[in-house]
């Protein structure tokens, strides 16, 4: 098993100073804490070795809890400040980016860190910045229903994608499809580029220019430093065809999924990739988010995390559905919203360090997930209490499951 550590870049504060500091996303000597906070973090994560530490992507997070516009900025920066651990987006919203820019990104990134960059790639679920951003393509934010919104995100997040690859993959490329063209204008090309004859014809990829010299196609430049391109990692929330997209594309899925449907979702997965010509052992390519919280007593361990991101979890995202992750099989009636049904469900880890141990064996048991994910508490716990947890947890539960 392989451990992840996930951050959502928060600015630290209590709710009384979220509220008294509003919008508090927008105060810098807050943010330059968070900053220096995600830093220690990530140097400590590297120093005791966890395997990858991993930021998201979201926009316009004025109450500050997500205030993470440009995670490839930020890895950049982490990437310089650590030795070996891998540097994940989970997730980058693809239908809101031009995918030849997100593309040459990637590709960059991937140089500098000289292949510890992972590329998390994902649809977008927040109205509130999927809908700004990613006007261009007329999207909306991802609600997995199969609705005519959602397959309308998913038609442009797998055309787009697809552009990425060849971009990667190809030395020059040239696509034509319902959301996007290249060259544009696709059919008479780009004319006028006017070092076509003693430079581009000489210089170039080969069929860049045609016999007239226009801009017949592109190349995009870097070619990825690994091959034929970084990993590939996207956060599953309950569409079925996530699972088929992510085995088709050999992509590693994320789940959060309670324990009484993680194992199905992990079988289904995996039947999934055999389908598409890949013997996948059960559990492989495949990765379980979980939150987790260490005491010298359960009691201890359980209100820290209520009192932490559990809090905010209950509090915010709630209003985005999570918690139908966490139903029961036999449950009809709303779901609780509760920081008890999250630990009932075991997306919270709760307890001693043998009581933490035991829950991360059952899932080891249960399907054996590659990847175990700690959703971790930057900015909504206090950050010596936060490194304390990361160092009992990395020294005396991963040792055990290596």
């Amino acid at each position: 098993m392989k451990f992840m550590l996930f951050m959502l870049p928060t600015v630290p504060a209590t709710y009384e100073e979220r509220e008294r500091l509003r919008p508090i996303g927008r105060n810098i000597e807050r943010t330059q804490q968070m900053i220096a906070e995600v830093r220690e973090i990530a140097e400590h994560a590297d120093a005791l070795g966890m395997d990858a530490l991993a930021l998201t992507e979201h926009h316009f997070h004025s109450e500050g809890l997500e205030l993470s516009p440009a995670p490839m900025q930020f890895l950049v920066d982490l990437a310089a400040r650590t030795q070996r651990i891998k540097l994940a987006t989970l997730i980058m919203a693809l239908p809101t980016w031009d995918p030849i820019r997100l593309a040459e990104e990637i590709a960059m990134l991937d140089h500098l860190t000289q292949g510890r960059f992972i590329a998390g790639l994902g649809r977008g679920y927040q109205d509130r910045w999927v809908k700004v951003l990613g006007q261009r393509y007329n999207v909306a934010g991802a609600t997995s229903d199969d609705s005519d919104r959602d397959r309308h995100n998913r038609e442009v997040f797998e055309e787009l994608y697809a552009i990425m690859k060849q971009a990667w993959t190809q030395d020059s490329i040239r696509y034509r499809g319902k959301h996007y063209e290249v060259p544009s204008p696709f059919e008479k090309g780009i004319e006028g580029w006017p070092v076509a004859g003693n430079w581009t014809s000489r210089y170039g990829a080969q069929d860049e220019l045609g016999a007239d010299g226009t801009v017949q196609r592109i190349s995009v430049v870097p070619k990825p430093y690994t091959q034929p391109h970084p990993e590939i990692w996207q956060a599953h929330t309950g569409s079925a065809d996530t699972i088929e997209w992510c085995a088709r594309e050999d992509v590693v899925m994320w789940s959060l999924a309670s324990t009484s449907s993680i194992a199905s979702i992990a079988r289904e997965y995996c039947a999934a990739s055999n389908r598409h010509g890949r013997q996948r052992a059960l559990g492989e390519r495949f990765g379980a988010f979980r939150m987790v919280y260490i005491g010298n007593t359960y009691e201890e361990a359980f209100e820290r995390g209520a009192k932490a991101l559990g809090d905010a979890f209950v509090r915010y995202f709630s209003g985005f559905g999570f918690f139908e992750s966490f139903r029961r099989d036999d449950e009809t009636d709303p779901v609780s919203i509760s920081f008890e049904r999250m630990v009932e469900a075991r997306f919270a880890i709760v307890g001693t360090v043998d009581q933490v141990r035991e829950q991360i064996a059952e899932l080891r048991d249960d399907f054996n997930p590659e990847w175990f994910g700690w959703y971790f508490d930057q900015g909504l716990m206090p950050q010596a209490e936060l490194l304390d947890q990361l160092r009992v947890f990395t020294e005396e539960i991963i040792p055990g499951f290596r």
